[in-house]
């Protein structure tokens, strides 16, 4: 059998097990804002041995809850990159694991070519290949001083981490 009807056979007998994820040394969580926000940093879904993670909106946020590097769309995406980074290791995974992601520009016309040669450049340094799928849009995003929000979903298999530490 190949890789991908091993997937969706264990998909399909396998329980649903789901948990937030939380990696409070680089985010806090967002219902401990002044104001509360209701929503996980991410969700971790387990079936069989197949992991699903759904990394909610992540921006240049610091560990207290705090908007970082005001007005320099680089630093807040590289931000935004290592605050991604800390939620996948805090499941066990990388930027090899991250299959789809979407990126949201406050102002796209203005910012897309730096983001585009920056994550271009992100990715290189994490040896991405293939590259994940991607959709860029413009939005107003939660803050007025936020200028990049990423989604990310990563899926792998727990057995093959099993092999690999064996």
């Amino acid at each position: 059998m190949n890789a991908f009807a091993d997937i969706l056979e264990a998909i399909a007998h396998a329980p649903i097990e789901k948990r937030a994820m939380t990696n409070h040394g680089v985010l806090n969580e967002a219902y401990a804002y002044a104001k509360p926000s209701s929503f996980a940093r991410g969700m971790r879904i387990d079936l069989g041995n197949v992991v699903i993670l759904l990394i909610s909106g992540t921006a240049s946020i610091d560990e207290n809850g705090v908007s970082v590097h005001i007005g320099d769309f680089p630093a807040q995406l590289r931000r935004t990159f290592d605050n991604i980074t800390g939620l996948l290791a805090s499941e066990g995974a990388t930027w090899h694991d991250i299959v789809r992601t979407s990126c949201y520009l406050r102002d796209i016309d203005r910012d897309y070519d730096v983001f585009n040669a920056e994550r271009t450049r992100f990715f290189k340094e994490q040896g991405l290949d293939p590259l994940p799928a991607s959709t860029g849009i413009q939005a107003h995003l939660c803050r007025p001083e936020l200028l990049i929000e990423i989604e990310a979903i990563a899926m792998f298999r727990t057995d093959q981490m099993e092999e690999s530490k064996g």
